[in-house]
């Protein structure tokens, strides 16, 4: 009955039918799979299992993007804090004690005296104190092990590294060729970078959908861009906690959400929200707040990585975390929590979404229902985030795998759309058979009446039973078409 929907990261080492049916059941909705740990093989594999569970879970493809790894060792290194090391930009050799080198060559151009390099999510500290040629003179600063191909963060400066791998774009192939539902492309720090990943997909007249990763400062100043330029955002709190003074995250996440709600743009939260239960059966509390306090702040989507790829207890980490958004959103609407309003420039469909929405406030709706060829009008209805079910009829399969990163719709896939008065009805009953909805109950209907193209034109209210009655029509073409 949660209206926030759940990403969940799987590996291809634990990816088997029967698990992925229990994620499935326990409220997961999208499958991420995070391509700098699966080769090839590993990644379709995971596909066609997800495919053959069920072809309502969408398939979220991550990119490496502009980042810095460490290079191989033989195992890891122990430091300590006054340590002297020097760092190299050399890709091919191994990392050894007092010497460490990046895959990335440049590395000795783009920093500076003073500096902090970051290692391994923040792990291990080292402040840049020489650059000499292409060394690079650090002093450990605090006790710590460094293991092979870990991070490395810059914060503060801008690395000149290309928006993608070449790994990234042979991934990227890969995805058009299994004809997934959405790349998310890590490290994006302007609209060029999601401009990259675009035209590769034109290129191959692919629909694949983009999610933005907010990881650093430079994706924080550009966010208006970057919102503009894709599909949705996801807000990687893993990195970006390192880029960024980690008391700003909080804010950081709140501004990003409100940006995304007010663009119609869809919104995932990610990384350590139930770090706990990658070892434990049940979450701390304060994971439970940063849920919930997600949840309050309107966001589209959840989304659990280690937790369910790596972890002992993944579906338990799923049961939990929809159990706990679905309680957030019943408390934040008891609380009269935050409200999306009307813009003024509002258009003529976001006018008679908000109309849509705002029925089941004042007039006791009990759920909506409109039909989309893209999306659109479910992803504005979804914006302005109500309290009761958006039924949204596609006429497209991967129409109704994209709305499962928007709040609160559940996408049916319908491939005969020649019979509006038939769809409207299997709607209603759907709704019926799930509990949602009452023969007494007031149900609207947001379509357009001019075909194709056409546009939502209209809101229709009315009683479930009404619809029902064997004397009521639709006055409508023969094909209905919202956006």
């Amino acid at each position: 009955m949660k209206q926030t929907k759940i990403v969940a990261s799987i590996s291809d080492r634990n990816c088997d039918q029967d698990f992925i049916r229990k994620l499935f059941f326990a409220g997961m909705n999208v499958v991420r799979v995070n391509t700098a740990h699966a080769p090839a093989d590993g990644i379709r594999k995971i596909i066609r299992n997800v495919r053959a569970v069920s072809s309502h879970i969408a398939l979220m493809l991550d990119t490496k993007g502009p980042e810095i790894r460490t290079t191989n060792v033989a195992e890891p290194i122990e430091y300590k804090s006054g340590d002297i090391v020097k760092i190299f930009g050399r890709p091919d050799v191994d990392s050894a004690y007092g010497i460490v080198n990046l895959s990335y060559p440049d590395i000795a151009k783009d920093v500076k005296v003073g500096d902090e390099i970051l290692f391994d999510d923040g792990e291990l500290n080292m402040k840049v104190l020489e650059i000499d040629g292409p060394m690079v003179v650090t002093q450990v600063q605090n006790d710590g092990k460094l293991g092979a191909r870990k991070s490395v963060n810059v914060p503060g400066e801008h690395i000149d590294l290309p928006a993608l791998t070449d790994k990234d774009r042979a991934n990227i192939l890969l995805a058009i060729e299994e004809d997934i539902d959405f790349i998310a492309h890590s490290f994006v720090r302007s609209a060029e970078d999601v401009k990259a990943v675009q035209d590769i997909l034109d290129a191959h007249n692919s629909d694949i959908k983009i999610i933005s990763k907010i990881e650093n400062q430079e994706g924080v100043d550009n966010i208006d861009e970057i919102i503009d330029a894709s599909y949705g955002i996801m807000i990687a709190r893993g990195d970006l906690g390192i880029e960024v003074p980690i008391a700003r995250i909080p804010g950081l996440q709140r501004e990003m959400i409100d940006k995304c709600v007010k663009k119609k743009k869809p919104v995932i939260v990610a990384t350590q929200m139930l770090h706990s239960m990658i070892n434990n059966p049940r979450p701390t509390r304060a994971e439970v707040t940063d849920i919930a306090n997600a949840v309050y702040y309107r966001t589209d989507a959840l989304m659990l990585s280690g937790e369910t790829a790596a972890g002992k207890y993944p579906v338990e980490a799923v049961e939990t975390m929809a159990r706990i958004a679905e309680q957030a959103e019943k408390d934040r609407w008891r609380l009269k929590g935050l409200r999306v309003s009307l813009g003024e420039d509002c258009t003529q469909k976001e006018f008679l979404a908000y109309s849509a929405i705002e029925s089941t406030r004042t007039l006791g709706v009990k759920g909506i229902i409109t039909d989309s060829e893209s999306g659109e009008t479910a992803r504005i209805l979804a914006s302005f985030r109500g309290t009761t079910p958006i039924l949204a009829i596609c006429y497209k399969e991967k129409t109704q795998r994209f709305l499962n990163l928007s709040y609160g719709v559940i996408p049916i896939y319908q491939k005969d759309h020649s019979m509006p008065q038939f769809i409207f009805t299997a709607a209603l009953r759907m709704l019926r058979q799930k509990g949602y909805i009452e023969l007494e109950d007031k149900i609207a209907y947001l379509s357009g009446s001019f075909g194709e193209n056409g546009g939502t034109t209209f809101l229709e209210i009315n009683k479930v039973g009404m619809v029902f009655d064997s004397k009521y029509q639709f006055h409508l073409p023969n094909h209905v078409e919202a956006d």
